[in-house]
């Protein structure tokens, strides 16, 4: 018998599986929203709320917590962790670390829903894919 076994598993293995949904989050959390298959739009939406949730704790166990996660990668831009401010070029005189989607998430994303109880992703229908007619959907943060 298979209890208490439900879960998206997307037609792949697991190791497949986490890391797709690993890509998946990092692009969410770095863009804001992407377009994908809705099976894969509604497998996100719980591992991203769960990342928000440690974001919004904000402590260093939640940090490392959510660095297993997500692929930490460097974007282009500079970040002032204090105040999640942006900068494209650095002043003389700061010093300000590279903006990762991690520091993103801790920063900017965990501060932005301080106040808010859950449902930190909305999920859009879009029209089916023109080669295969998969469900499409677009995912975003609120």
């Amino acid at each position: 018998m298979r209890h208490l076994t439900k879960k998206n598993t997307l037609g792949r293995a697991k190791d497949q599986r986490d890391a797709l949904l690993k890509a998946l989050a990092t692009e969410l959390l770095t863009h804001g929203e992407i377009k994908t298959t809705l099976a894969k739009a509604k497998a996100l939406r719980p591992y991203v709320d769960n990342l928000v949730t440690l974001a919004k704790k904000g402590d260093l166990t939640s940090r490392r917590q959510a660095a297993k996660f997500i692929y930490d990668k460097e974007l282009d831009k500079f970040i002032d962790t204090a105040t999640g401010e942006l900068f494209e070029t650095l002043e003389e005189g700061k010093k300000l670390p590279k903006q990762t989607v991690l520091r993103r998430l801790f920063s900017v994303i965990g501060k932005k829903y301080v106040d808010r109880n859950g449902g930190y992703t909305r999920i859009y229908h879009l029209p089916p894919r023109r080669g295969d007619a998969s469900e499409m959907a677009l995912i975003q943060l609120v």
